[in-house]
């Protein structure tokens, strides 16, 4: 069995992280079968949306420590191939943003450590009622410096350093309630929830999200007027597209736009 597998629905791919039997972890395969397919998501045209999900009962316990304690056995105590691994698995979070599909997490169970990490840089999130999110690793002496970096940038801050500096878990309703996930389902309904809302996306004009996507991450590092004159040439642009023009004149007769894209 493939530790990610990919199953395409029409226009949505889903990758699911598959080795339930260790919850799911970042493992250095992990991170290179993630990274593979994301680099594959990119150059194709016929998927507007992709949803990540964790198969069994957790969506995904973080980096691997058994792994990650074996690398200590080199000469230098592992210096290397941690850092070699934080890059691999900042390189691959951020190709999950540049992406030009919208991804949404699945998520169940936990997602604790990096495993928050990846529900917070995905693009949205649905969670299962009962999931519980963390980034516990000040608990074992390693305070999770990486998933702040996303985690920090989906909710407010004290409650970010409260997560970060107790190790405490929070609910899924509180991780709605913050801003960590969009919406929170009965378990069994998790599945149809999120291919519901990646069917959604998957049905708008696929050149007006891309750009959107691109546009939404870069002007939130921008003060205010830089954001106004980019996304305003972002608009223009967007406005040049044939589809667009043809949705618009759609809206206005009352009919089902007839897009190329």
């Amino acid at each position: 069995m493939p530790i990610l597998e990919r199953c395409d629905t029409k226009a949505v791919a889903r990758l699911t992280l598959n080795v339930p039997e260790k919850l799911n972890p970042l493992s250095d395969e992990m991170l290179a079968a993630l990274q593979s397919e994301l680099d594959t998501l990119a150059e194709d045209r016929s998927i507007r949306a992709v949803v990540i999900a964790g198969a069994g009962k957790a969506f995904c316990a973080g980096h691997d420590l058994k792994q990650m304690t074996a690398g200590r056995a080199a000469e230098d105590g592992g210096k290397a191939y941690f850092a070699d691994l934080f890059a691999r698995c900042a390189t691959m979070m951020q190709t999950i943003q540049r992406l030009p599909q919208p991804v949404i997490a699945e998520v169940q169970g936990i997602a604790t450590a990096a495993g928050c990490q990846l529900v917070a840089t995905c693009d949205m999130a649905v969670a299962a009622e009962g999931t519980r999110f963390g980034v516990n690793g000040v608990n074992i002496g390693l305070f999770c410096s990486t998933p702040m970096v996303a985690l920090s940038r989906n909710i407010p801050r004290k409650q970010a350093f409260e997560m970060l500096t107790t190790g405490q878990f929070i609910s899924a309703e509180r991780a709605a309630e913050l801003g960590l996930v969009n919406k929170v389902v009965p378990a069994d309904q998790l599945s149809a929830e999120t291919t519901a809302l990646a069917e959604l996306v998957a049905s708008k004009l696929s050149a007006a999200v891309k750009i959107g996507k691109e546009a939404f991450y870069r002007q939130l590092e921008m003060g205010l007027a830089e954001a106004y004159a980019f996304t305003g040439e972002m608009m223009v642009e967007n406005m040049m597209y044939r589809d667009t023009e043809e949705g618009i004149q759609a809206f206005l007769e009352k009919r089902s736009p007839d897009w190329d894209q």
